[in-house]
């Protein structure tokens, strides 16, 4: 590739993921039907044809950043299943689940505008289609490691796994209306306040 080719017909400074950023962005205050391509050659001072050099389309755009919210998701679990050593595969169901919710906290902090978007997709394009059922899928790992959980005796067995899962994912999906950078609680503090509320309300004394 040229020197400077990725941002050669834009405004220098503006690459494949700084357009992607604001995209998101303006996904978020506008929503995402209301967003058009020319909305975002406004925002950002580019030409349309500028943007559609990085991007093939507007479901592209939004296609990469549903990846990267589910991605990072995906991938707290994928540690988490994929840790190999003794130490590991004995720990309890109980720890493995808290290890997956504070990797959940910082992801959304980490990438909060991204799982922002993601949470509001409601499924009326193919793409978001395709991110709500790799959101289920999620879903379905969380709803399994709670009912590892409780058939070890990690925690109490008298509420619905699925329901418990969705109760505290429900909790830690709110983190994105309300929660804003540089605020007096960090990713790990606050990973440890969900952890408080949401285990030791679970968890078999």
């Amino acid at each position: 590739m040229s020197q400077d080719q990725s941002t050669r017909r834009g405004r220098p400074g503006y690459d494949q993921q700084g357009i992607l950023a604001v995209a998101v962005a303006a996904f978020n205050e506008y929503g995402y039907d209301a967003t058009s391509i020319g909305v975002l050659a406004e925002r950002l001072n580019l030409s349309k044809s500028a943007i559609y050099h990085h991007f093939g389309s507007k479901d592209e755009i939004l296609e990469l950043a549903l990846d990267a919210a589910l991605s990072a998701l995906e991938g707290v679990v994928d540690e988490m299943a994929g840790s190999t050593t003794d130490a590991d595969a004995e720990r309890p169901a109980a720890d493995r689940l808290e290890q997956v919710l504070r990797g959940a906290v910082h992801v959304l902090v980490d990438r909060l505008p991204a799982v922002t978007l993601l949470l509001r997709v409601r499924g009326n394009t193919e793409v978001e289609r395709r991110a709500l059922t790799r959101r289920r899928a999620f879903d379905r790992r969380i709803t399994a490691l709670v009912a590892e959980a409780q058939a070890e005796g990690s925690l109490r067995g008298d509420i619905d796994a699925s329901v418990a899962a969705r109760l505290v994912f429900g909790m830690i999906n709110s983190i994105v209306e309300w929660y804003r950078p540089g605020g007096r609680e960090g990713a790990d503090r606050l990973a440890d306040d969900v952890v408080a509320i949401a285990l030791d309300g679970l968890r078999r004394h």
